[in-house]
C-alpha cells in the first residue's frame, strides 16, 4: 500500500510538472554601447516558489540562448552572460523572482532582425519542471538612445575596495596633524561657540561647518566623474581614469608634484594658494548664518591646501584604478575623517583642553609626511617605467630608494637629522622612539627584497619580481628570444612573450593575446584562465602575491589552465598582424588599447584585476571574479571552471 501511494505521488508530481504554465515569463530590451555595438537583455519573471539557473550552474540545467544561424546584419560579440546577483541555494547560485541574461552583438548595418530560442529549467524545493523553451524575434536598430549604459555582471560581482576606503580615512586623520590644519581646530571651534546665540546653535553651525568641508572635497570630483559618464558613458570614464593611471605624462607630472611638495614639507619653500583667493573667501566668512559658515569651510580647505593637496592626490590616483563609485567614495571617506574632529569638538568643547599645544612637533609631522611623499612619488615614476618598458626602476633600484628614504626618516625621528624649521631634539620621547623602531623594522623587512624575497606586504607597490636582476639561489627569470626557452626551466614560451617582452609572475608560463591563448587551449585540451591586469594595478600585484602564490592555487594554474594575461595599460606597439579593428572602424595598434577593447566587448570588464574562465572555444565557464583575497574562494572559482568545462 505504501509503495502504491509513493508511486501515485510521484505521478502527480510529474503531472504537475507537465501541466503547469511556463515558469518564467520573458521580455527583451536593447541597450546601446555605441553606434554599432548593442546589448540584448532578456529579463524573466520567475513564478512564485520556483528558482532557475543562469548560464553557469554546478547542480542544475544552465540557461542557454541559441541564435538563428540564418539571421544576417549582425554578429555575436562574446558569449551570453548573466546580469544581476544570484542567491546561494543548496550549494549552487540561483535566481529567485527575476533572471536577467545578456548578449552583446555588433551590427554590420543600420538594423538587424535577431531571432532564436531561449531554453531553461526551473525547480521547486522538491522537484524540477521539464526544460522549457521560448522563441523570440527582436528588431535591432543602430540608433543610439541617449543616456543609456549597460550594467554587466562584472559590475555587480566585483568586491568593493574597502582597503582603499580605510586608507582614505587614515589619510584624513593624518591631514589633521599637519601644521596647516591643526592650529585651526581650536580656533574655528571656539569661533563657532562664541558667535552662537546658544550652545545648540553653536553645535548646529559647527555641524554644518563639517558638512560643508565634506561637500567641498567630495562634490567637485563627483561632478567631474558624473559629467564624463553622462557625456561619454562608462567607457569614456574608464578611459580617462586609465589614461591618468598609466600614461607617462600624468605619471611624470604627479611624480614631480610629489617631489615639489616633499621639498616644501622639508622647509625648502612654502606653497600657498594666491592670497587674493584666500582673502576673498575669508571676507565671506564674516557674513552671518550658513553662508558665513560655508565660507569658513572654504577658507579652511584653501588654507590647508599646501598640506592636504598631495594627500588628496594620493587618494584619488589610487582610486582611478577602481570603478565608477570608488573615487567618490574614497574622497567622501577622506573628507569625513578630516571634518569629524571639528564637529566632535563643537559638541564637546571641554575636549579642547586635552589637545596638545602647537609647536615644533607640528613641523616634525610635516617632515615625516615629506619622507612619505618621496616614497609614494616614486610609485608614479614606476608605473610609467613599467607601462613603457624604460627599464629605469627595476625592483631592486626601487627598493634601494625606499630603504634609503625610510632609513633617513628613522634617523630624523632619532634627532640625528634636522631641517631648517626644526627645534633641537634634546631628548627622545617614548613616542618618537616607538616610531623610529617601527621605521627601522620596516627597513629591515625590505632588505631581503634586494635578494629576491617576495615581500608580500608591499607587493602592490613594488615593481614585479621579474624585473629583479638578481634573485638569491637562482638565475634571473626571463626568456631566450632566439630559442623560445626560459633561462631557468627550459619550458616553451609563447611567441607573444618574446614578441612583447612580458612575463607572468611566480614562474608561470602563458600567453599575452587572447587569440594565442585560445589556440593553445584547443591544442592542450584545457580551459583558459584570463588575467585582466595592468602594470600600474596595485591590487593585481597583491592578488598575485597573496592569492596566486598559495600552493593549491599555483598548482591549479600551472597544471589545469592555459593562462592568458591581458595587460590593459601596456604601451608596446602591436605587430601588424595583431592589430584590432573596433566595431566603429578604429584600428588599435598598441597592446594595452587592444586588450582594453577586447575585455570590454567580450567580458564587459572596465577595471583591474578581473579574472575570466573560458573554454577553448571562448565560452565563459563562470561569472567574472574581481579583487578578493579569499584564497579558498579563489580555489572554488577555479574549480567551478574546471567542473563546467568537464561537463
Amino acid at each position: 500500500m505504501k509503495r502504491l501511494l509513493a508511486f501515485t505521488g510521484a505521478l502527480l508530481l510529474c503531472a504537475a510538472g507537465f501541466s503547469q504554465n511556463t515558469t518564467v515569463q520573458w521580455e527583451t530590451d536593447v541597450e546601446h554601447k555605441n553606434d554599432s555595438v548593442c546589448t540584448i537583455i532578456f529579463t524573466g519573471t520567475i513564478a512564485d516558489g520556483y528558482h532557475t539557473y543562469g548560464t553557469v550552474t554546478s547542480t542544475g540545467y544552465p540557461a542557454n540562448i541559441q541564435f538563428s544561424p540564418e539571421d544576417t546584419g549582425y554578429e555575436l560579440a562574446g558569449p551570453v552572460y548573466d546580469l544581476g546577483t544570484k542567491t546561494e541555494y543548496k550549494g549552487d547560485k540561483v535566481y529567485f523572482n527575476e533572471i536577467r541574461l545578456a548578449q552583446d552583438i555588433i551590427l554590420s548595418g543600420d538594423e538587424a532582425a535577431v531571432s532564436g530560442e531561449l531554453n531553461w529549467q526551473s525547480c521547486e524545493e522538491n522537484f524540477c519542471a521539464m526544460p522549457e523553451y521560448w522563441e523570440f524575434s527582436i528588431d535591432v536598430r543602430s540608433a543610439v538612445p541617449s543616456g543609456q549604459t549597460v550594467i554587466k555582471d562584472s559590475d555587480t560581482d566585483r568586491g568593493f575596495n574597502w582597503a582603499l576606503i580605510i586608507e582614505a580615512i587614515l589619510w584624513g586623520f593624518a591631514a589633521l596633524l599637519t601644521p596647516c590644519v591643526f592650529p585651526m581646530v581650536p580656533m574655528t571651534v571656539s569661533f563657532f561657540m562664541k558667535g552662537a546665540t546658544s550652545p545648540a546653535a553653536g553645535r548646529f553651525r559647527a555641524s554644518m561647518y563639517g558638512l560643508f568641508i565634506v561637500l567641498l572635497y567630495t562634490v567637485p570630483i563627483s561632478l567631474i566623474i558624473m559629467i564624463t559618464r553622462i557625456i561619454g558613458g562608462e567607457t569614456v570614464t574608464a578611459d580617462i581614469f586609465n589614461w591618468l593611471a598609466t600614461h607617462w605624462l600624468p605619471n611624470i607630472v604627479f611624480f614631480i608634484v610629489f617631489m615639489v611638495f616633499a621639498a616644501s614639507f622639508f622647509g625648502a619653500f612654502e606653497i600657498v594658494l594666491p592670497s587674493g583667493l584666500v582673502n576673498r573667501s575669508d571676507k565671506g566668512a564674516d557674513r552671518g548664518g550658513l553662508l558665513g559658515t560655508f565660507f569658513m569651510a572654504l577658507t579652511l580647505v584653501l588654507v590647508s591646501f599646501s598640506c592636504t593637496g598631495p594627500i588628496v592626490g594620493s587618494v584619488l590616483i589610487k582610486a582611478t584604478q577602481g570603478e565608477f563609485w570608488e573615487p567618490m567614495m574614497a574622497m567622501l571617506a577622506f573628507s569625513l575623517a578630516f571634518a569629524l574632529p571639528f564637529t566632535l569638538l563643537a559638541f564637546f568643547p571641554s575636549l579642547l583642553k586635552n589637545l596638545p599645544k602647537s609647536g615644533g612637533w607640528l613641523n616634525s609631522v610635516k617632515v615625516v609626511l615629506g619622507f612619505v611623499e618621496v616614497a609614494l612619488g616614486f610609485k608614479f615614476l614606476s608605473v610609467a617605467d613599467q607601462t613603457y618598458h624604460w627599464g629605469l626602476l627595476d625592483r631592486e633600484v626601487y627598493l634601494a630608494i625606499w630603504i634609503t628614504v625610510f632609513t633617513l626618516l628613522g634617523f630624523y625621528l632619532l634627532g640625528k637629522i634636522r631641517f631648517a624649521h626644526d627645534d633641537k631634539v634634546e631628548h627622545i620621547s617614548v613616542k618618537r622612539l616607538a616610531l623610529a623602531t617601527a621605521v627601522f623594522s620596516f627597513v629591515v623587512y625590505m632588505i631581503p627584497g634586494m635578494f629576491g624575497a617576495p615581500l608580500k606586504a608591499l607587493s602592490g607597490y613594488l615593481p614585479p619580481i621579474t624585473t629583479q636582476d638578481f634573485v638569491l639561489g637562482q638565475d634571473r627569470p626571463g626568456t631566450d628570444a632566439s630559442s623560445g626557452m626560459t633561462s631557468a626551466g627550459h619550458e616553451p614560451v609563447s611567441v607573444s612573450q618574446v614578441k612583447y617582452d612580458l612575463h607572468l609572475p611566480l614562474g608561470l608560463q602563458g600567453y599575452f593575446t587572447l587569440e594565442e591563448g585560445l589556440a593553445a587551449a584547443r591544442e592542450a585540451g584545457k580551459p583558459v584562465f584570463v588575467d585582466i591586469t595592468g602594470h600600474g594595478c596595485v591590487n593585481c600585484r597583491e592578488m598575485e602575491s597573496r592569492v596566486w602564490s598559495d600552493p593549491a592555487v599555483l598548482d591549479i594554474l600551472r597544471n589545469d589552465y592555459i593562462i592568458v594575461a591581458l595587460y590593459t595599460d601596456d604601451k608596446q606597439r602591436l605587430a601588424e598582424e595583431d592589430w584590432v579593428t573596433t566595431a566603429s572602424g578604429d584600428v588599435l595598434k598598441t597592446l594595452g588599447r587592444a586588450n582594453s577593447y577586447i575585455v570590454r566587448t567580450e567580458f564587459g570588464v572596465n577595471a583591474q584585476p578581473n579574472y575570466v574562465l573560458l573554454s577553448p572555444e571562448g565560452e565563459q565557464l563562470a561569472p567574472v571574479r574581481g579583487y578578493d583575497l579569499d584564497i579558498q574562494g579563489f580555489i572554488d572559482f577555479l574549480n567551478s571552471g574546471l567542473m563546467a568545462y568537464r561537463e
